[in-house]
């Protein structure tokens, strides 16, 4: 339970951090420079992974979205947080 809730708050960090205007979703232009920060400059690398995380085809990630793709990749979640 305790490493739950600590995955829940790291989730919770890194959506704050690449939503950078703060309006609660994660645009691909949010999802880029983000991606960019950590490594990854590809244009193709950000639209596969925003195709594979916007569960709903909105263009925008929310944080249950954000929640979603940790639960099925938790090893590369946790990946990001260290660099962050």
């Amino acid at each position: 339970m305790a490493d739950e809730a600590q995955n829940k708050a790291d989730c919770e960090r890194i959506f704050k951090r690449f939503d950078a205007n703060g309006d609660g979703k994660i645009s691909l232009a949010e999802l880029g420079n983000a991606l960019k920060e950590l490594g990854s400059s590809s244009q193709d690398e950000v639209k596969r992974r925003m195709a594979e995380i916007d569960l709903d085809g909105d263009g925008f990630i929310s944080l249950e979205e954000l929640f979603e793709f940790q639960r099925a990749n938790p090893d590369l979640m946790k990946i990001v947080v260290k660099k962050l």
